[in-house]
């Protein structure tokens, strides 16, 4: 990271992260329960937050958690908007209502790197990872000449060997140089009213050594998985730690285990080490992909230091689908034999699927239902495919001629972008079945009993519902469980089955029996208004 002169005091900063609609991965309604407004706060923003220079003012208006008034605009000199592209249409207003204003935009994250040319009015569009392209900005703009277009072509550093920069399709260019994430500096956590969040989180690695086809992950952070060191993850997890957290951290990595040797060698004994010296104060969750299960090493090491739940990529049980998105990693496998191995080392397992590939047959709608059930995975997440902007699908399918628009960025909201080989009508209908068949009552209580009846924790721990915690500590939702889903919900047969089930035969489990009850609710809210 180039260094910065130093720049004048008095700019204040205001930092707005847009709101996401109501989604499976929203958990809006299991959030009520726990009386929080938002499952984690917006680390990107919180990081860029850490570069920008120290005298300058800064505050955090998160749209999940509070409102946005026109009083925070005007008191900025610059917003700056971080953003998803399922956070798209809310970003959209925030622009328009700085623009009314007079209000300089800065934007950048994920949304903006992928589709910049959509945003004009923006501005200055700050691209690609912050550590590279964010300091140019400060640099230009503390000489007063700062650009519009801020990405990894403009690093007068960068170390491509001479070669070309390659455009994609919406005009951003790649680079051989990815950020130093070594040099990332520990989030301002100052900012956060970290009482309006259930799960804090925090970044070890970027990157992928996959390449499948719909997914932008290598296309946004690289085929090279880049990690931090142990010392520097141990350093943000104590400033959480002082700063009174306790509970749920979400390693936000989109494949964890992309350096097995590294966290094997490195990080996770130190993690481990560092959790018994603080009396174990947090619960891990991360994302990781299936060959986790071939590492029995790595299972133990990260129960060890206080992981108990992964969310695996799973796809799809068809083979064909699984070649045709290059998902070579989760192909020639017994995967529910690989979820259970996962299970079995105490490792909660949440999935993600998707239907759509143009080499689905017209059974995989029942053969995804019958995976998922015969798993026992609970936390299942089915999605349509969708093809986002510069991705290896969505070249394909341009070239096809079978792009319709650009993805919601939200896969579960009944939609997609281009034209499927399955009839459309016949696909919708059997997705909406998938939902259907694993959320409504009586399938997903099914689930959640054969889980827990086989599951077996390594060792005492705080039970979560995806990235949002629950223990005892939350007496509030015990009793809201017993108000909303023990007497007015329509499933409430199910929910006493399992309270009662739970408590006498597995009361280790019981905690996690209703947040799993809960966890069902906010699914079931969700897809009954499109069914």
């Amino acid at each position: 990271m180039p260094n910065l002169r130093k720049v004048s005091d008095g700019v204040k900063i205001l930092l707005v992260y847009p709101k996401f609609p109501e989604t499976f991965w929203s958990f809006k309604y299991a959030l009520k329960f726990i009386s929080k407004k938002a499952g984690n706060p917006p680390l990107g923003l919180l990081t860029v937050a850490s570069i920008l220079p120290k005298e300058w003012d800064k505050k955090l208006v998160d749209m999940n958690v509070t409102s946005l008034k026109d009083k925070d605009l005007k008191w900025a000199d610059f917003v700056f908007i971080s953003a998803m592209a399922i956070q798209k249409e809310s970003v959209k207003g925030i622009i328009s209502r700085c623009k009314k204003m007079g209000i300089k935009i800065v934007a950048g994250g994920p949304l903006f790197t992928s589709n910049h040319d959509e945003f004009e009015e923006a501005d200055h569009l700050v691209l690609n990872e912050a550590e590279i392209t964010l300091p140019l900005f400060l640099e230009d703009l503390e000489n007063g000449c700062a650009k519009h277009i801020y990405s990894v072509r403009d690093n007068p550093d960068r170390q491509d060997n001479g070669r070309p920069q390659q455009p994609i399709s919406n005009g951003v260019y790649t680079s051989s140089q990815w950020a130093d994430i070594k040099k990332t500096p520990i989030p301002n956590w100052e900012l956060v009213n970290m009482k309006k969040y259930a799960t804090m989180n925090i970044q070890y690695s970027r990157g992928c050594p996959f390449n499948c086809e719909f997914c932008d992950i290598t296309l946004l952070y690289g085929h090279k998985p880049r990690t931090k060191d142990k010392d520097q993850i141990l350093a943000e997890l104590e400033s959480l730690y002082l700063q009174g957290w306790g509970g749920g951290v979400f390693f936000v990595d989109d494949n964890f285990i992309g350096n097995k040797a590294k966290l094997k060698n490195e990080v996770l004994p130190a993690l481990a080490k560092w959790m018994k010296q603080r009396r174990y104060p947090f619960v891990f969750t991360t994302q990781a992909s299936i060959n986790l299960s071939d590492d029995e090493e790595l299972m133990r090491l990260m129960v060890q230091a206080g992981f108990h739940t992964v969310f695996v990529g799973i796809e799809t049980p068809n083979e064909e689908s699984l070649e045709e998105c290059s998902k070579f990693q989760n192909k020639n496998r017994d995967l529910i034999g690989c979820v259970k191995k996962i299970q079995t080392f105490g490792l909660q397992v949440e999935g993600g699927f998707i239907v759509g590939f143009d080499n689905d047959p017209f059974s995989i709608f029942e053969r995804q239902i019958e995976f998922i059930q015969k798993s026992k995975i609970v936390t299942a997440m089915v999605g349509l495919l969708n093809a986002p902007r510069g991705t290896k699908l969505y070249q394909r399918l341009k070239k096809e001629n079978r792009l319709l628009k650009n993805p919601s960025g939200d896969n579960t909201d009944f939609s997609i972008n281009f034209i499927p080989k399955m009839n459309y009508e016949i696909l919708i209908n059997g997705y909406k079945r998938i939902i259907d068949g694993i959320y409504s009552p009586k399938s997903y209580y099914e689930r959640v009993k054969g889980f827990l009846k086989e599951y077996k924790p390594l060792k005492k721990l705080h039970f979560h519902f995806g990235y949002i915690r629950f223990h005892f500590g939350y007496s509030g939702a015990f009793f809201k469980s017993l108000w909303f889903l023990g007497i007015k919900d329509k499933a409430r047969v199910y929910y006493w089955k399992l309270f009662f089930w739970a408590f006498f035969k597995r009361p280790r489990l019981f905690p996690l029996a209703l947040t799993y009850a809960i966890y069902g609710y906010h699914f079931r809210k969700v897809y009954e208004k499109y069914l």
